[in-house]
C-alpha cells in the first residue's frame, strides 16, 4: 500500500500515472484507505481538517505521486437567471450549512429532495445530475481561496 502523506495544491506541470477519484465526502477525510483508478491501494494521511481538491497531488516519501480528481456524484442543481433569486437560495442553503458549489447561473449541492422542494418554492428550477462536486471552502478555511466558476 502506498502511504500518501504529502500534499501539493494544484500542481499543473506534473502529469501523474496514478489518479484517485473521490467524492466530496471522501475528500474531507484526513485518514482513509482508497484505491487509485488502476486498482492500487493507497492510504491517505493528511493533517486533520484538510480537504482535498480537484487537481491536488498527493505523494509518499519515495516520490510516488497521485492526482486527486473530484468523482461524479449525485447532485442537485438549482438554476435561475435572476441573480437576486440565486443569492436568496444561497442564503437559505448556507443557513443549513450545506456545502455549496457556486457558479454564475447555478448552485450545486449534494442531492437532497427536501432542499430541492424548498428552492422550487422560492422560484428556482432544480434538476439532478451526476457531476464532480467542488464546493466553496469556508471563508475561514486555511486555504483562504474560493472557487471561481463561470
Amino acid at each position: 500500500m502506498i502511504e500518501l502523506t504529502q500534499l501539493k495544491r494544484h500542481e499543473k506541470s506534473l502529469e501523474s500515472a496514478l489518479t484517485l477519484a473521490l467524492p466530496f465526502d471522501k475528500r474531507k477525510k484526513s485518514r482513509q484507505r482508497a484505491q487509485t483508478n488502476c486498482g492500487r491501494d493507497v492510504g491517505i494521511f493528511m493533517p486533520r481538517g484538510t480537504v482535498l481538491e480537484q487537481g491536488d497531488l498527493l505523494s509518499d516519501e519515495n516520490g510516488t505521486t497521485v492526482l486527486v480528481e473530484a468523482a461524479p456524484e449525485a447532485l442537485s442543481i438549482a438554476t435561475a437567471d435572476d441573480a437576486l433569486l440565486l443569492m436568496r437560495a444561497a442564503y437559505h442553503l448556507g443557513n443549513r450549512h450545506m456545502p455549496l458549489q457556486i457558479e454564475k447561473h447555478r448552485l450545486l449541492y449534494q442531492e437532497d429532495y427536501v432542499l430541492d422542494d424548498m428552492l422550487r418554492g422560492l422560484g428556482l428550477s432544480v434538476s439532478n445530475a451526476q457531476e464532480p462536486f467542488s464546493p466553496e471552502n469556508g471563508a475561514y478555511s486555511s486555504g483562504g481561496r474560493g472557487h471561481h466558476h463561470d
